[in-house]
């Protein structure tokens, strides 16, 4: 699976997903740490790379205002949490294959995520 990570993924997320054989770039790495959440979806879509963050403020993007995407996950961590929020995504990434997951916007929150379908501007 390919994904852009916005610049709020902690690192060790980023490790995790690397380490299960995925492609993730990071915002800082293809210069948009500073960049806006619109931008980062549209960016993310071009690509063809799913959209993972922490920040909230992408479902209003995806679901009030519309914005094309190609998938976003939205993680639901705190230090605390992380071993959980980490065996719940390596469990969607066994369960879901990346042509699904761009359907969706999935929240993933330790011991459960919640999958909810992009009615407009997917792929």
């Amino acid at each position: 699976m390919r994904f852009l990570a916005d610049q709020d993924v902690w690192k060790a997320t980023v490790d995790l997903i690397k380490a299960l054989g995925h492609d993730v770039v990071t915002a800082s790495e293809i210069g948009m740490s500073r960049a806006s959440d619109r931008k980062l979806l549209t960016e993310a879509k071009r690509d063809k790379r799913l959209l993972i963050t922490r920040d909230t403020d992408f479902g209003s993007l995806v679901f009030l205002r519309e914005v094309p995407t190609a998938g976003v996950i939205l993680l639901r961590i705190m230090p605390e949490t992380i071993e959980k929020v980490h065996s719940e995504l390596t469990l969607i990434f066994e369960k879901h294959s990346e042509e699904e997951l761009r359907k969706y916007f999935c929240t993933v929150e330790p011991k459960r995520h919640r999958m909810r379908l992009i009615l407009s501007g997917g792929e």
